[in-house]
């Protein structure tokens, strides 16, 4: 069990009665993974307020039911900066962003927690739901909040977060909560996969920004030499991503299962929980393998690492590229990108991502057998 501190009684951090909490955090997958140990110390801090979640649609879907993460999701509509980047740009309904503004003031928000980026457009919209105190990030171009800590681009997400959520004398060591699998979850991936009495291995070849996708051909030798250590290996991807699964298990030598574009949110959770091991590029699943329990081998480009790589080392590998300029053009693209899109990891060795792979098979197998004969 992971320790955890509780806030002290006189930590000078008085907000009277707190009955509702506000979290923004409209974004993807990983994103909301690296923001579970601040909702975690949310809830120690203030156990019997009710943690509302303003995120995404999917945010709703999965998380509903989904035990004490949060215990209601607002699914809010297109908004230009909150949940929309910037340079996408939403497509706007006044009407439907009015009344979503207006349902929120309605609710009451004692505190209002801004985790959505530095603060430029969710900095004012999170002035707009009038919620008591205000707490969040700010670049130096952001409107303030009642409290707030500095964006700074090359800092550990998760801590971050948490330092956003110390502002109101919310604390934890509770680096690396897991997100509980349901029934449902398991129901769905039974529907498309008949679990094997051997040991899951899971390739995640995809990524959503390409630069992050490791050739398809070194995934494959790494599922061979899987396979050929006793493994049964499933290669998944979203919908998107079903002719990079398919690449990955055409490239190997050895039987594989293709999962690409067959299961939601929910089967993946529980195929995750169930893989010995993931080995996959920096991107959603690799962080939900993470939260749902399996030991995981990360393949990150550098500034990534950074932001978003494990907090812990356990049952973590990383294997990470140091490139900085692009292989196109040449421009440093750690602090500006450019506009091509070539493998920014491909200087990662097959070598060694097959030696940190094994290895740490190895030691899943062998505490995994301890485990089972004191059971």
């Amino acid at each position: 069990m992971s320790a955890v501190l509780h806030p002290a009684a006189d930590d000078g951090l008085d907000f009277g009665a707190v009955e509702r909490i506000a979290v923004l955090r409209a974004n993807g997958l990983g994103d909301f993974i690296f923001a579970l140990p601040a909702l975690r110390a949310l809830r120690l801090r203030f156990p019997d307020a009710q943690l509302v979640l303003l995120g995404k649609p999917w945010h709703k879907r999965f998380l509903t039911g989904r035990g004490p993460v949060v215990d209601d999701v607002v699914a809010l509509p297109p908004i230009t900066g909150v949940g929309v980047p910037p340079e996408q740009g939403a497509r706007e309904d006044p009407r439907a962003i009015d009344a979503c503004i207006a349902g929120l003031r309605e609710r009451r928000f004692d505190l209002a927690f801004q985790m959505h980026g530095g603060g430029r457009y969710s900095n004012p919209f999170i002035g707009q739901i009038g919620a008591r105190q205000s707490f969040g990030l700010n670049t130096p171009d952001a409107v303030r909040l009642d409290r707030s800590v500095p964006y700074m681009r090359l800092q550990n997400e998760r801590l971050r977060l948490l330092e956003v959520a110390a502002l109101a004398g919310a604390h934890t060591w509770e680096l690396d909560p897991r997100l509980p699998v349901l029934v449902r979850d398991e129901v769905e991936l039974e529907s498309v996969l008949r679990l094997p009495d051997a040991p899951l291995a899971v390739l995640s070849p995809g990524a959503t920004d390409p630069r992050r996708r490791w050739p398809p051909a070194r995934f494959a030798r790494v599922g061979d030499a899987l396979s050929d250590a006793g493994a049964v290996v499933v290669v998944q991807g979203d919908a998107s991503e079903r002719a990079l699964t398919a690449a990955v298990t055409a490239a190997m030598t050895r039987p594989a299962i293709d999962v690409g574009g067959r299961l939601s949110l929910d089967g993946l959770a529980a195929l995750l929980g169930h893989a010995c091991i993931v080995v996959g590029n920096d991107s959603g699943p690799l962080h939900l393998a993470q939260a749902v329990g399996a030991a995981t081998v990360g393949l990150y480009w550098l500034v990534n690492l950074v932001v978003s790589g494990p907090p812990t080392a356990q049952r973590r590998r990383v294997a990470l590229s140091a490139t900085t300029d692009c292989p196109v053009c040449g421009r440093d693209n750690v602090a500006v990108r450019c506009e091509h899109d070539p493998c920014f990891i491909d200087d990662i060795s097959e070598d060694e991502v097959l030696t940190l792979t094994l290895d740490l098979w190895t030691q899943e197998r062998r505490d995994r057998a301890v485990r089972e004969s004191v059971a």
